[in-house]
């Protein structure tokens, strides 16, 4: 959704730590993946069914993928950070509630989420309302509402139970942040500094001098590059949860139903491992809801948001890193507990 261009140091598809390029890597672990599925499944129905599944949660999303990138390319380009921070007046209570609910009016997919929180803190937003902006502005939006919805048959029961645990959850977090790091810090020094254009590590000027046709395509821009970005995770997450359906025995499938918790901890575990973006996981959860719990896939869709591989990697780029295992840990946790809850009252 919302395109952030940015410098080396904080690119969306970033390096580890010895200069790794890690989109890269796990791009090529998918095509190895892809082709022992294919060679182990050979001809027949099972490579008809695997086509199915990954074609049907493909073109469902991507309506949904496409509408989030032309809502954030106009928001990236019409709508100031400075505006945004202006909403989370520093130093109130009440502005952690606010922050976790900014979704529904700044729609901010994860892939592009992480630059924003770093340019409202340096502009004076607290910790605590930046990390609840965080994790919840990606699944507390009207474009994941809708398309949690579509992705379960026009469920809205599901979809107002993953924005009410997206929201409890990020406010939960982000209080806990706002605590656990009142007197030390949790960003990184260079996170902290202006640069000519409001950020220290974005080249990019945000007031946008240009006639409106140029801001226009500018947007349409942002929106198609934004949009191009995303789409190669939904295709690794589809393709992983078609070829599981098709390949893995059903009886695995029955074992998880008689241990809910362990499949809970499998899908945060593919949740975290698919990198997909909110507009697209309902589809992919959807996929698997008669073979696990709605309590399974719940934890697939609030925890992928909030935190997969990707993130990591850029949070390493803005955070400490004893406030990235602070927050790693406080999200898996509230998400583990908050779907257990879920299991007891829906299963």
């Amino acid at each position: 959704m919302m395109h952030v261009p940015m410098s080396p140091s904080c690119e969306d598809r970033p390096a580890g730590p010895a200069g790794i390029p890690w989109g890269l890597v796990l791009e090529a672990l998918f095509l190895v993946y892809a082709m022992a599925i294919l060679i182990h499944l050979g001809e027949g129905p099972y490579v008809r069914t695997l086509a199915i599944t990954f074609v049907g949660i493909v073109l469902e999303a991507l309506p949904f993928m496409l509408t989030g990138a032309l809502v954030g390319g106009f928001i990236e380009v019409f709508v100031s950070e400075k505006r945004i921070a202006s909403i989370l007046p520093p130093g109130k209570f009440r502005t952690v509630f606010l922050a976790a609910a900014m979704g529904m009016v700044f729609p901010v997919c994860e892939c592009a989420i992480v630059p924003v929180i770093r340019r409202l803190i340096s502009k004076g937003a607290p910790l605590s309302a930046a990390v609840a902006f965080l994790l919840g502005g990606p699944i507390v939006n009207p474009i994941v509402f809708f398309s949690t919805a579509v992705a379960y048959r026009m469920d809205w029961q599901i979809s107002a139970i993953r924005l009410f645990a997206g929201y409890v959850i990020a406010v939960g977090i982000g209080f806990g942040m706002g605590a656990l790091f009142r007197k030390t810090p949790a960003l990184l020094p260079n996170c902290l500094g202006q640069g000519p254009n409001g950020c220290a590590c974005c080249a990019h000027d945000y007031a946008g001098n240009g006639g409106k046709d140029s801001r226009l395509l500018e947007a349409l821009t942002h929106a198609a590059e934004d949009f191009f970005h995303i789409a190669h995770f939904l295709v690794i997450g589809a393709f992983v949860a078609a070829s599981i359906q098709s390949s893995v025995d059903r009886s695995v499938f029955l074992l998880f139903a008689e241990f809910p918790s362990l499949s809970m901890l499998m899908m945060m575990a593919l949740a975290v491992a698919l990198n997909l973006c909110s507009e697209a996981d309902a589809f992919v959860a959807a996929s698997f809801q008669f073979t696990v719990p709605l309590s399974a896939q719940m934890a697939f869709m609030v925890l992928g948001p909030m935190l997969d591989l990707k993130l990591l990697f850029m949070y390493l780029g803005v955070f400490r890193k004893r406030a990235i295992v602070a927050l790693s840990g406080m999200t898996v946790v509230a998400v583990l507990g908050a779907t257990t809850v879920l299991r007891l009252f829906m299963g």
